[in-house]
């Protein structure tokens, strides 16, 4: 399901961007209004909303949800471990022995002999 969802975020988020470099700026007509007389007002409205105007708000309102929802998923997603599969071993305890008191310390090995060369006839 999120797949679905940042395929479509994809989508929107490049046609949003598309769709705004498409348009005129608003200041488009600002210099005509310093001498050209041509422009009714400066900064005025702009009169009635044009398509591309309607659909960058679309655009816009799907982006945002799309990101809300993007975001809730990656949240809420459930996590998973393998460390909750695996039963913890059971420890048993070592039952202690007392040392002997008689003990003898252990001969400490003896060393290899270094074998003796053999002479070569």
């Amino acid at each position: 399901m999120s797949s679905f969802f940042i395929i479509i975020h994809i989508v929107v988020c490049i046609a949003l961007i598309l769709i705004v470099l498409l348009q005129t700026g608003k200041g488009a007509d600002m210099g005509a209004a310093f001498g050209g007389g041509a422009s009714q007002t400066l900064f005025g409205s702009t009169g009635t909303s044009t398509f591309l105007g309607k659909l960058t708000t679309v655009a816009a309102v799907v982006f945002m949800l799309t990101s809300l929802t993007l975001a809730y998923m990656s949240t809420n997603r459930a996590r998973e471990s393998i460390i909750l599969n695996k039963q913890i071993p059971i420890e048993q305890q070592a039952t202690q022995t007392a040392p002997e008191q008689n003990a003898q310390p252990s001969p400490a090995p003896e060393a290899p002999q270094p074998a003796s060369p053999e002479k070569a006839e």
